[in-house]
């Protein structure tokens, strides 16, 4: 064993002397050798490969900080940071760099002089690559959005679009970050309040993707300048937008102009994200702003055409906020501007989060050739067709009539979703459920009708008509089945 290496040696050594009798034998000997070679090997590959890995990581870490030079507010000589004079990383090429340290975080914004590497860009979309393809995301990169309102809905939405890959977008917005807002928006923090939303967000999407062209517009959108706001030939538009008639205009201009435009109904007073659908504007229902938009807009000539998210949340426990007694007396002074709306409703902060990451989703996806094709709650539309239809022949059974009923397939979707969670009264359970009256000596109403198994509707149809509920079947089960019609009551007041 004169080949040996010496590390090889050393442990068939202290093996010898630890098992003197075991290693005698030529062969074990040999096995002892192959074994000892294998992980003198297996440990130097490892070595090698780490040290690779090692070289690789700096030599990225070197690249990135080629391309990205520190922060302004970094004291060159003395390597301290100086949070007075702190602007972020912005990249800027050549001499560029030396030459805008110490500028002001707007001279900063409006510097469109950057280089970026592309292998870095291709390392940060890599997860976009993965999923959409190389194809995809060149398209992606190649797309010019146009965000219209850069609030809650809007912020997120141009913020998940830039991550996405889109490589160029604009953004509009006549408003200004406010304290009030920091719960929503997706990129202020509180330094920016009081700064245009637009140019706030355009500060943070050029520490998030330097190389994406970012035009912010500080300006309301009205029809009278829709063509210049909108020019460029955008690949799509996002309405972001809570002022009705300021929405309409901007959606007649795409539909007439063949833009592509995607359009955020109210997220506002709303917790539930399962409630949060996306469809043409001619399918919604139970969501009051989406009701009306798709009136409005249908007696503008507009039909169909425009893809929504909404949610059909009823809003039935939140109020406007109130003005107090000096602000209600000149209320004018405390819109934004004139027309537009002086209260507020109560905005869960998440809610317009995922509108606009939903809206970014089903944007970013269409570019890159990888169309959703929503199946929301229109899934369920045989559903409440055969509910709407076995309940009118209950119904007609028991009048000993033939024709329609009190209520309506949207009713019958309405009561299901909103009321009663799509589960029967008794069971709770969803599986054979069917529709009857409660009281059965009442008329059918949206307040004495109720959701049951196939087979509790067959025992509850052969009670006498003016069986006592609470003896059938319990004080509990009659409490909640009143508590959801005072829900319904309360609800109904805005359908």
């Amino acid at each position: 064993m004169s080949g040996l290496s010496s590390s090889t040696s050393g442990f068939l050594e202290r093996l010898a002397s630890t098992y003197p009798t075991a290693i005698n034998s030529q062969a074990t000997k040999l096995t002892l050798v192959a074994l000892a070679a294998s992980f003198t090997t297996a440990a130097l590959i490892l070595g090698v490969q780490g040290s690779q890995r090692k070289r690789r990581v700096k030599q990225l870490k070197d690249d990135l900080k080629k391309s990205i030079p520190p922060p302004s507010g970094f004291n060159d000589a003395f390597n301290v940071f100086d949070e007075n004079n702190f602007t972020g990383a912005i990249p800027l090429a050549g001499q560029q760099q030396k030459k805008q340290r110490g500028h002001s975080a707007q001279q900063l914004i409006n510097n469109e002089d950057f280089a970026f590497d592309d292998d870095l860009i291709r390392e940060q979309l890599q997860k976009s690559i993965a999923f959409l393809g190389e194809e995809g995301v060149e398209k992606l990169r190649n797309s010019f959005v146009i965000i219209v309102g850069a609030g809650g809905v809007g912020s997120w939405a141009a913020t998940m679009l830039i991550r996405s890959g889109v490589g160029k977008v604009r953004l509009i917005d006549f408003d200004q970050v406010s304290l009030s807002s920091l719960n929503r928006h997706a990129t202020a923090v509180q330094a920016d309040v009081g700064t245009p939303k637009v140019l706030s967000m355009k500060k943070a999407f050029r520490s998030l993707a330097p190389w994406v062209e970012v035009d912010a517009r500080v300006e309301l959108f009205q029809e009278n300048v829709a063509e210049e706001l909108l020019s460029g030939n955008p690949d799509y538009v996002v309405d972001a937008i809570d002022n009705i008639n300021t929405k309409l205009a901007l959606l007649k201009f795409c539909y007439d102009h063949k833009i592509p435009v995607m359009s955020s109904m109210g997220a506002g007073a709303k917790a539930d994200p399962n409630r949060i659908q996306i469809c043409d504007i001619s399918e919604t229902f139970e969501d009051p702003l989406a009701r009306a938009v798709r009136q409005k807009i249908k007696a503008m000539g507009v039909e169909s055409g425009i893809d929504v998210v909404y949610s059909t949340e009823k809003p039935h426990h939140i109020k406007l906020l109130p003005l107090d007694e000096t602000r209600a007396q000149e209320a004018e002074e405390y819109s934004a501007l004139p027309d537009f709306r002086a209260r507020i409703l109560p905005v869960l902060g998440t809610l317009p989060a995922m509108f606009g990451m939903a809206m970014a989703t089903f944007i970013s996806c269409k570019l890159a050739g990888h169309p959703i094709d929503p199946l929301p709650i229109k899934m369920r539309q045989s559903l409440y067709l055969r509910l709407h239809r076995e309940l009118t022949v209950r119904e007609n059974r028991l009048e000993k009539t033939v024709g329609t009923i009190s209520l309506d397939r949207r009713d019958v979707g309405y009561l299901l979703e909103e009321i009663f969670r799509g589960k029967s009264v008794l069971s709770k359970s969803s599986d054979k459920i069917g529709m009857c009256r409660w009281k059965r000596g009442e008329p059918l109403s949206s307040q004495n009708v109720v959701v049951m198994t196939k087979g509790e509707i067959t025992k509850h149809e052969k009670l006498p008509i003016d069986a006592d509920l609470v003896d059938v079947y319990g004080q509990d089960i009659v409490d909640s089945v009143e508590e959801m019609f005072k829900l319904e009551a309360e609800i109904s007041r805005f359908r």
